[in-house]
């Protein structure tokens, strides 16, 4: 099956994990990078690239 690259953008394109809760959150590389952006959930700032599966 082809790989759409719409799609690949959509779901994995600023797309970052938090470390310690496992949240998903949708912002720029970097902002991520500064540090700039925290965690909705439990105001953490480690962030992880989403998984590709």
């Amino acid at each position: 099956m082809a790989k759409i690259p719409e799609a690949q953008a959509r779901l994995y394109r600023n797309v970052f994990v938090c470390k310690r809760c496992k949240t998903k959150v949708r912002a720029p590389n970097i902002k991520i990078l500064q540090g700039k952006i925290k965690c909705r959930r439990c105001n953490s700032h480690a962030f992880r690239a989403v998984r590709k599966k």
